[in-house]
């Protein structure tokens, strides 16, 4: 009776534990899953970050086009603006040549007139001596005749004189008619100059703005270029800085990720650590991560270290998965246990992953299966923060 209770009992346990495993195991599965699919998510996002900061570069690209174009024409603007400015220079040239020769023009008409004065003050002495000589012809008749001669010669003289006289009044008057028209175009020609020089006083400010406008805009440009160039280069200068760091003592891939053969590591199908390889993995881990966490430019950078687990496609999916993450567990539990997990505290930084045969490695379109079996450490850095920085630049150009 007892002995088939205890039985009973021994088989609900065992039937417990089952369904226990198999819970744990269909949770375990289930985090997998959205582990795997926050990172789709994730690289999609990064993605179309990817694509609108190609779309900002170009936009700045096309912006700094059309600053060129703006300051070309503002150069041949202001070469208009030097071609009015000595065409003026010559007008006031010309100005200044007419006033001259109108000033030239008034001292010959004064003196023409002055010698008319004279002139006139001449004929009047003759006319007096006329008067004289006709009353001596009244005296005496004799001379009468000889006398009329000359005074009919004279009289001529004096209707010659009278005329020239009419002719110079109507040149003066002509003239100053001239003078007139010639001084009003020239007071016109003041005002057109005066406004010229407004305008291209008007025209020099404007194109004055608008140079430090352009070199505002320059240096903000060149600024904002920089620092998006910064932020999206980080992740190059971490794998330069890696490579440099190592040498030729570790070999680092293009991503700066550590590659492992699981055949080195593990036995066939097993998740155990080989205890001959571990001295080897303790070598490789240590100048990698000492490499990573002792560089002040790299450090700061560093959000997560990865160590990820991966399997050729022989067998299932579910089986794969399972033994590339107990790995990549055994992997990071001998790790932890290490001095330098304590000097740097990589237990805030460390996590395991198991890839199954999802990332295998490919080459001329066949799996390399002996390549597929590895574990890879990997970092990530704090890629948040920089995707946060270059979404404000680009806001600041909307």
């Amino acid at each position: 009776m007892f002995k088939g209770s205890k039985s009973n009992i021994d088989s609900n346990f065992w039937i417990s534990y089952a369904d226990l495993m198999a819970g744990l195991l269909f949770v375990f599965i289930l985090l997998i899953g959205a582990i795997v699919s926050k990172s789709i998510t994730l690289r999609e996002d990064l993605e179309n970050k990817k694509a609108i900061l190609q779309k900002t570069q170009i936009s700045l690209k096309a912006k700094e086009n059309n600053l060129k174009k703006l300051n070309t024409k503002v150069k041949e603007k202001d070469s208009k603006i030097t071609k009015q400015l000595e065409t003026i220079k010559l007008q006031e040239d010309e100005i200044v040549k007419l006033k001259s020769l109108l000033e030239q023009r008034v001292s010959e008409l004064n003196s023409t007139k002055e010698s008319l004065i004279v002139t006139k003050n001449e004929l009047k002495l003759k006319a007096d001596e006329l008067n004289k000589l006709n009353s001596l012809l009244l005296a005496k008749n004799t001379k009468i005749d000889s006398l009329n001669g000359k005074i009919v010669i004279l009289q001529n003289l004096l209707d010659d004189r009278n005329l020239t006289l009419s002719k110079k009044q109507k040149e003066i008057d002509s003239y100053k008619n001239k003078i007139l028209i010639l001084s009003n175009k020239l007071t016109q020609k003041t005002k057109e100059q005066n406004l010229t020089k407004e305008k291209t006083l008007q025209l020099l400010e404007a194109l004055d703005k608008k140079q430090s406008r352009y070199e505002e805009l320059l240096k903000e440009l060149q600024s904002k270029r920089e620092k998006i160039k910064y932020l999206t280069g980080i992740r190059l200068r971490v794998i330069e800085e890696l490579k440099n760091s190592l040498g030729d003592s570790v070999n680092v891939s293009k991503d700066g990720s550590l590659k492992l053969n699981s055949s080195v590591l593990f036995d066939k199908g097993s998740s155990k650590l080989k205890d001959e390889a571990k001295e080897s993995l303790k070598e490789q881990f240590s100048k990698y991560i000492t490499a990573l966490m002792s560089n002040k430019s790299i450090e700061p950078n560093i959000d997560r270290l990865v160590i990820e687990g991966h399997t050729d496609s022989d067998g299932g999916f579910l089986y794969n998965l399972k033994l590339s993450q107990d790995r990549a567990l055994s992997v990071m539990n001998y790790l932890l246990s290490l001095p330098i997990a304590k000097k740097y505290d990589l237990q805030k930084y460390l996590t395991a992953s198991g890839r199954a045969y999802l990332d295998r490695v490919m080459v001329n379109g066949k799996e390399d299966k002996e390549a597929s079996r590895r574990i890879e450490f990997k970092f990530r850095l704090k890629n948040q923060n920089a995707l946060y920085e270059i979404e404000k630049i680009l806001d600041e150009n909307r």
